[in-house]
């Protein structure tokens, strides 16, 4: 189905794995970049898919960076100049923050600069205590994280830590990652982020594609002023309200026990049973 010369695919019930491989150590060269750029614009629009997962083949590195030797190559003979279309990479690491499905990272070993970017820009990310590090490189290079790291570090852990983790050019720890917001999870092993992960995107598989789309859509409102945001939310609501798959979950929710003592117990896994009731049906 997808044919890409770095990026593996598997496509079981609504979830996406795409595998990066590009030995010796991922790092984002121009094949891989091209790839990229391609895959998430294909998968974007595959209304057959309603998680991504990324992940990568080799253990230690995610994506190490974007290929230096490339960057050397960016012609610098005329002044900088400020354009009003976005880079294709920034157009990328857009549509894995915007594509109306789940998109979730799982970061098992190293990922650093434009490696990194293209995470953040991922709705999760998941790591391993002791394996997994983040690092921004640039500036030590005498130049800046200039695929969208400087605008989505700050929204995912604040200007402080943002700027300690772009200046400071250092690794950022999983166990610190995850405290200061930008690994959701860290664990203690590969097979239990796997599993995690597998367990995630199967869950939220499950659920109306339109459902998964608007509340991802109104999510990313927040970072409206407040009133706009809620009146986009009002807006959205209604629109899911509307949707016949609301309705028929609402119904069969209520008839397999929601807003009962022991249905709301187990609300959790009770939605689980709801949902796959009515994709039997």
């Amino acid at each position: 189905m997808y044919d890409y010369k770095t990026i593996s695919t598997s496509l079981k019930q609504g979830v996406m794995t795409a595998t990066i491989s590009n030995p010796p150590i991922n790092v984002m060269t121009a094949q891989l970049y091209q790839d990229l750029v391609a895959f998430t614009a294909e998968v974007a629009a595959d209304n057959e898919v309603k998680v991504l997962v990324m992940e990568s083949a080799d253990p230690d590195f995610f994506i190490a960076h974007f290929d230096l030797t490339l960057i050397q190559t960016f012609p610098i003979d005329q002044p900088a100049k400020k354009h009003e279309q976005l880079s294709d990479f920034h157009l990328m690491c857009e549509r894995m923050r915007t594509m109306p499905k789940a998109t979730i990272a799982k970061i098992a070993g190293r990922v650093g600069g434009g490696g990194n970017e293209f995470c953040s820009a991922c709705d999760m990310r998941f790591g391993i205590a002791g394996k997994t590090r983040i690092n921004q490189m640039e500036v030590p290079l005498g130049i800046l994280p200039g695929g969208s790291g400087t605008q989505h570090l700050p929204r995912l852990m604040g200007r402080g830590r943002a700027l300690e983790v772009i200046l400071g050019g250092d690794d950022l720890d999983a166990e610190t990652a995850e405290k200061w917001g930008y690994l959701n999870r860290v664990f203690d092993s590969q097979q239990a982020l796997d599993e995690f992960v597998d367990q995630l995107a199967q869950r939220i598989a499950l659920w109306p594609a339109e459902a998964v789309e608007l509340a991802k859509s109104s999510v990313l409102n927040s970072e409206m002023p407040i009133e706009e945001g809620l009146r986009e939310e009002a807006y959205l609501f209604q629109q899911t309200l509307r949707n016949e798959n609301a309705q028929a979950l609402m119904a069969k929710a209520l008839e397999m026990g929601a807003q009962t003592r022991e249905g709301e117990m187990r609300i959790n896994e009770l939605v689980v049973e709801v949902a796959r009731s009515l994709n039997e049906d």
